[in-house]
């Protein structure tokens, strides 16, 4: 991602905010609610079971469903106003706000398990983190595997010009992680479930231990500002969705593998580190965040110091 592709100014006075309120009472539901989902989560479920199409069909409101590989594009498409609401790892929406990106954080995925890793080739003669120093690794650029590069690498007392990052969507990494162009992969599930399967592929390092990686859901600011009580009600029932899933792993498990088309065992693993609850931004989640920020600002990955607070939508739970 880069931030030329982020358009759209950011508002952020709460005159702001009253006007985008005093619009909502008065603005007809729209007759289309445009969902951006990547293929796995408590997203992907909720389109599977037909969730969301139940609640708003009776407000004359269809649901589209479009599909993104990680968190930087989703977050473009929910700046320019193609999709209305969207989830993402902790690092895509700090590059989106210091780009001024058109969006609001609305609820959060806290501390979503230990579904992510720093992967290493067959035979590769790595054993620790320090010993990436002057290596190449492969990460998507300003998405969560970025964050857990950095942080990872921070751990092992190196410095980011230590080491060579290899910027690259999942389904191009994977394909140099197999060819052994790069030596190192950081990746999510359900990547790194289906790549830890493969004969000889070790994990150097879980995210567990190094950062904790929250997950956020954040919706367009102008279509939050307009439709409030759409947002919430979106978010009412993926909070449904993510306790169901948290009692019913088998279930989820064949539930992505029957949409993804992937065999059912790397969905069992990464079913099995998830953690599921969705619930409002707290000071926890927050606190963490800003330090993400402040990582990337102090390694002139962004430009400018933000808050992440400033662009915090304050969803009250129904369900």
């Amino acid at each position: 991602m880069d931030r030329r592709d982020f358009i759209a100014s950011l508002a952020g006075s709460s005159l702001a905010l009253a006007a985008g309120a005093a619009i909502a009472q008065s603005s007809p539901s729209p007759k289309e609610l445009r969902i951006g989902f990547q293929k796995n989560g408590v997203l992907l479920i909720a389109k599977q079971q037909g969730v969301l199409e139940k609640r708003f069909k009776p407000q004359g409101i269809e649901i589209k469903w479009v599909e993104f590989q990680f968190g930087p594009p989703l977050l473009e498409a929910l700046n320019v106003g193609s999709i209305d609401y969207g989830p993402t790892g902790d690092a895509p929406p700090i590059f989106a706000q210091a780009a001024k990106a058109n969006l609001l954080y609305v609820a959060t995925q806290e501390a979503a398990g230990s579904g992510a890793a720093i992967l290493l080739p067959p035979k590769s003669p790595i054993q620790t983190l320090a010993e990436l120093k002057g290596k190449k690794i492969a990460f998507a650029k300003a998405s969560s595997s970025h964050n857990l590069t950095i942080a990872a690498i921070e751990k092992a007392g190196l410095g980011y010009d230590e080491f060579t990052p290899v910027y690259l969507p999942p389904a191009d990494a994977r394909a140099a992680f197999e060819r052994g162009s790069v030596d190192a992969w950081t990746i999510w599930d359900p990547f790194f479930a289906i790549a830890e399967a493969i004969p000889g592929v070790r994990i150097l390092s879980l995210s567990k231990g190094i950062v904790s990686q929250n997950s956020f859901y954040l919706a367009n600011r102008d279509f939050t500002g307009k439709n409030p009580e759409i947002v919430a009600a979106i978010n009412d029932e993926l909070a449904k969705v993510a306790r169901w899933a948290d009692s019913h792993r088998d279930e989820v498990a064949s539930v992505q593998a029957a949409a993804t088309g992937l065999p059912i065992e790397p969905w069992k693993r990464s079913v099995e580190r998830s953690d599921f609850v969705i619930a409002p931004l707290n000071p926890r989640v927050l606190d963490e965040q800003q330090r993400v920020a402040d990582r990337f600002h102090r390694l002139g990955l962004i430009p400018k110091p933000i808050n992440v607070r400033d662009i915090v939508w304050d969803w009250k739970p129904t369900a």
